[in-house]
C-alpha cells in the first residue's frame, strides 16, 4: 500500500493544515508506514468543534426521513467501496481479510438500521387530565457530541456510535484512535459524499496527550461517547462528573465462557477457541477465562490446546490465516510482558502456536497460547487484549457463576450446556451485561442493545434502539386547545 497523506474533515471541507507534525500510520504486519494523518492542535479542534456548533441547529431541524436518506445512502456506498476499505483496515490495524470484510459489513449495517429508524415515531401522546389539553413526549438531539473510537474495530466502531447519534439529529465530532485514523476518515468521506450537510460531522486526528483533555472538556459538548479501556473510561467520568454533560463509556473485559460436564464439546470448543484467538483477542467481548466443570477438563484442555497448537498465524493480507498481528509493537511488548507475569506468578502453558520467527522480528506478532491459572493470577484477574486464554478447574455450576462474577469487569459471559435450568441459572446470577447459552462472548448484532456493567460499562446502553436514549433528551409538552 503506498503512503498517503490523509485530510481531516473540517466544516464541510477537507484539509490536511494543523498545528503540529504529522503523524505516522503503520502497517503492524511488516511495520511499513503506510499514511500520514494530521496532528491538531487547540485552534484546529477550536475550528472542528464551532463547525459543528454551528451546523447542529439545521440538521436538528433537518427532518428524520431526509436524515435516515443520507444514512442509507452512505450505507450504499461503503458496500460499493468494500473492497478498498477491507483493504485499509487490514494495512491499518492488522486483520485478517475475513475480518475486515465481516467489519465492513457491519458498518453498513448500522447505516442501514439506523437510517430506517427515520421512519419510526420518535414520541407519542400522554394522557392529560386538564379539560380540553393534549400532552406529547417528545424526542429531540442533544446537541453536539464528541464520539472518542478505539483501534480495534476502527470502522465499526466510529459507525455503532455515529449512526444513532445522526439519525437522533445531533451534530458529532469524532477523535479516532491514534494507531487507526485512516479509515475513519475514509467513512468521513463517504458521508461527506452521501450529502451529509457542512458541519455536521468533523474528525480530529491528533496525540491524545496533546489534544485529550482539550476536547474532552470543552463545554460547547452535550455528550462524550466513550470506548476504549477502563482507565482512560474511569478517569473521563471523574473528569465530566457534575458538569452536566453526559457520558457513555464502553471499556474493558475479562469475559468467562463456562463449560459445564453436559456441554456439547464438538459444538462448544470451535466457538470458544474463535472467540478467544479471532482478532488475536483484541476484542472486547474476547473470550479471556475458561472455566471448566473438573469431569470433562481432561478432554477440553487436550482439544483446546490442540486447536491453539493449530492456529495460522500471519500477516492479515495473506490466504489461510487465522490470526494476524496485534495493532502495534507497543501492543506486542505488553502482552509479552503480561504473560511472562503471569507465568510467573505460577500460570502453566499448556500449548502455544508457532510463529515464524521473522514475524515476530518484523512486525507486531504474538503468539497464541492457553494457560492454566488460579484466581490470583494477574493473567485472570487483568485484561490482555491480546490471544491469551486462562483456564480453570470447577466442581459445580455454582463454583463456575462465581468465578465468573469474581472480576472487576462485566461485559460478557457464555455458559455451555444442554440443561435449560442450568442456562436460566447462569443468565439470571452472573453479573455482566451481555450474556450468552452455547454462543460466544463476541459477536452481538446490531439491533441488540450492548453494554457492560462493572468496569466494563456505563448505564447507557449502545446499539439497537436503546442506543437513542443516549443521544436524545425527552421534552414534555401540553396544548390546550380550548
Amino acid at each position: 500500500m503506498s503512503i498517503t497523506v490523509e485530510a481531516n474533515l473540517v466544516g464541510g471541507r477537507f484539509t490536511a493544515d494543523a498545528a503540529g507534525d504529522p503523524i505516522e500510520v503503520r502497517d503492524p504486519a511488516t511495520d511499513a508506514v503506510i499514511g500520514h494523518v494530521p496532528a491538531m492542535g487547540a485552534a484546529d479542534v477550536d475550528a472542528v468543534i464551532s463547525a459543528a456548533v454551528e451546523a447542529a441547529p439545521g440538521w436538528k431541524k433537518t427532518g428524520p426521513l431526509a436524515r435516515g436518506r443520507v444514512l442509507l445512502d452512505a450505507a450504499a456506498l461503503i458496500r460499493a467501496e468494500a473492497a478498498s476499505l477491507v483493504e485499509v483496515i487490514v494495512s491499518e490495524m492488522g486483520k485478517t481479510r475475513a475480518e475486515a470484510t465481516g467489519e465492513v459489513g457491519k458498518t453498513a449495517e448500522f447505516f442501514e438500521y439506523y437510517g430506517a429508524l427515520g421512519r419510526l415515531p420518535f414520541g407519542e401522546l400522554v394522557p392529560d387530565a386538564r379539560p380540553g389539553t393534549f400532552a406529547m413526549q417528545r424526542r429531540e438531539p442533544v446537541g453536539v457530541v464528541l464520539l472518542v473510537t478505539p483501534w480495534n474495530d476502527p470502522l465499526l466502531t466510529p459507525a455503532r456510535k455515529m449512526a444513532p447519534a445522526l439519525i437522533a439529529g445531533n451534530a458529532v465530532v469524532i477523535k479516532p484512535a491514534t494507531e487507526t485514523p485512516i479509515i475513519t476518515l475514509r467513512l468521513a468521506d463517504i458521508l461527506n459524499r452521501a450529502g451529509l450537510p457542512a458541519g455536521v460531522l468533523g474528525t480530529v486526528t491528533g496525540r491524545g496527550s496533546e489534544i485529550g483533555d482539550l476536547l474532552t472538556t470543552d463545554p460547547r459538548f452535550a455528550a462524550v461517547s466513550f470506548t476504549g479501556s477502563t482507565a482512560v473510561g474511569l478517569n473521563l467520568q471523574r473528569l465530566l462528573a457534575g458538569s452536566g454533560v453526559r457520558v457513555q463509556t464502553e471499556m474493558g473485559g475479562k469475559n468467562a465462557a463456562v463449560i459445564l460436564a453436559d456441554a456439547d464439546l464438538d459444538l462448544a470448543l470451535p466457538v470458544i477457541t474463535a472467540a478467544a484467538f479471532g482478532q488475536a483477542g483484541q476484542r472486547c467481548t474476547a473470550t479471556s477465562r475458561l472455566i471448566v466443570e473438573r469431569s470433562i477438563a481432561g478432554e477440553v484442555t487436550q482439544r483446546i490446546a490442540d486447536a491453539v497448537a493449530a492456529l495460522r498465524v500471519g500477516p492479515g493480507s495473506h490466504d489461510g490465516i487465522d490470526l494476524g498481528p496485534v495493532v502495534s509493537r507497543a501492543q506486542q511488548r505488553d502482552i509479552a510482558a503480561r504473560v511472562e507475569a503471569g507465568i510467573a506468578a505460577g500460570a502453566e502453558v499448556v500449548a502455544r502456536a508457532t510463529v515464524d520467527a521473522a514475524l515476530l522480528e518484523g512486525g507486531a506478532f504474538v503468539e497464541p497460547v492457553l494457560l492454566t491459572v488460579d484466581e490470583a493470577n494477574p493473567l485472570w484477574r487483568e485484561e490482555v487484549f491480546g490471544p491469551v486464554l486462562g483456564m480453570r478447574v470447577v466442581d459445580s455450576i455454582d463454583e463456575a457463576i462465581a468465578a465468573v462474577n469474581d472480576s472487576a469487569y462485566g461485559l460478557s459471559s457464555a455458559v455451555y450446556t444442554r440443561s435449560l435450568d442450568a442456562a436460566f441459572r447462569f443468565i439470571d446470577d452472573v453479573d455482566t451485561g451481555q450474556v450468552s447459552v452455547n454462543q460466544p462472548t463476541s459477536g452481538w448484532d446490531i439491533h441488540q442493545p450492548f453494554g457492560g456493567f462493572k468496569e466494563s460499562g456505563s448505564a447507557f446502553k449502545e446499539q439497537g434502539q436503546e442506543a437513542l436514549h443516549f443521544y436524545t433528551r425527552v421534552k414534555t409538552a401540553a396544548v390546550r386547545t380550548h
